[in-house]
């Protein structure tokens, strides 16, 4: 099994491997890993923190969805006390909100959720889907993992599906 690094490398390209090394960069400063032996297997893994999987991510490199890359956060909406979500963080996340594409015959179908303050139909039981997220969307997606860690280190238990 190769290292995240090592997946990257092999997988992406350009911006995108760029983006792709700095979220790497991210995870292993902020004590999170990338699953069982910090690889990916078949372009599937799960950034973890404190034994616990905080977001899944899908790698290959590939156009069609979710390629080239994808990450999927345990996401609950709460804003933890010392964050902050500006505007512009969550219109991000208002722009990544998932919507059901039915990709799966055994799940559940999407339904209305209220995502900080906007109401979305048919949205996917992983709610939020950042795929090939620029810089921008990286710092969004690095706060909301940063405050799903907090989550954790708090034992408030509120991330995963609701």
């Amino acid at each position: 099994m190769t290292s995240f690094d090592e997946h990257i490398t092999e997988t992406l390209a350009g911006d995108t491997q760029k983006n792709a090394l700095d979220f790497a960069a991210f995870l292993k400063a902020s004590g999170m890993t990338t699953g069982e032996g910090h690889g990916m297997v078949e372009g599937h893994s799960m950034v973890m923190y404190d034994g616990k999987v905080i977001a899944y991510m899908h790698m290959d490199g590939k156009p069609d969805l979710p390629g080239p890359w994808t990450i999927w956060p345990s996401w609950k909406q709460t804003v933890m006390d010392g964050f902050i979500l500006d505007e512009a963080t969550i219109a991000i996340v208002h722009a990544n909100v998932n919507i059901c594409s039915n990709c799966a015959r055994n799940c559940a179908r999407g339904s209305t959720k209220t995502v900080y303050g906007k109401s979305f139909d048919n949205v996917c039981g992983a709610k939020l889907a950042f795929t090939d997220p620029n810089p921008e969307t990286l710092k969004c997606v690095k706060t909301l993992l940063e405050m799903i860690k907090e989550d954790i280190q708090n034992g408030t238990k509120s991330i995963g599906h609701d």
